[in-house]
């Protein structure tokens, strides 16, 4: 598989709720980048903050679309749009997904935001 082919099967599995999938794809010991100031921001290692993202947005935090995939070396950059609301708050923006491939198994996530103080409302301290 390429870059592009593991960011599509990703980005597929992640809208889909595909955990099989992801546990293939995603290293045990992959890497997290989460922009803002929120209780999600910051270097995370493993896979288990995004199953806390789902659970504090009451499963409703998605990627809405991607736009396009580009590919340079082991790292794929993905734009699309997330969407999620919980408790009154909500958050609908494009942003990047940046993916280091290692191996066949992602390694590493950087995650971008256009509106990186709707997303820290969003998630909350």
């Amino acid at each position: 598989m390429t870059t592009i082919d593991i960011g599509k099967a990703y980005l597929k599995a992640v809208q889909t709720g595909d955990q099989a999938t992801l546990g293939e794809l995603l290293s045990p010991q992959v890497i997290w980048h989460q922009p803002g100031n929120n209780q999600f921001s910051g270097t995370k290692n493993g896979i288990v903050e995004f199953g806390a993202m789902m659970a504090k947005s009451g499963g409703s935090f998605a990627i809405t679309h991607a736009h396009r995939y580009l590919a340079n070396g082991d790292l794929v950059a993905i734009e699309i749009q997330f969407a999620g609301q919980r408790e009154g708050a909500k958050v609908d923006q494009p942003g990047i997904d940046l993916l280091r491939v290692q191996d066949g198994k992602i390694v590493e996530v950087w995650l971008f935001s256009s509106d990186p103080e709707e997303e820290d409302q969003f998630w909350g301290k």
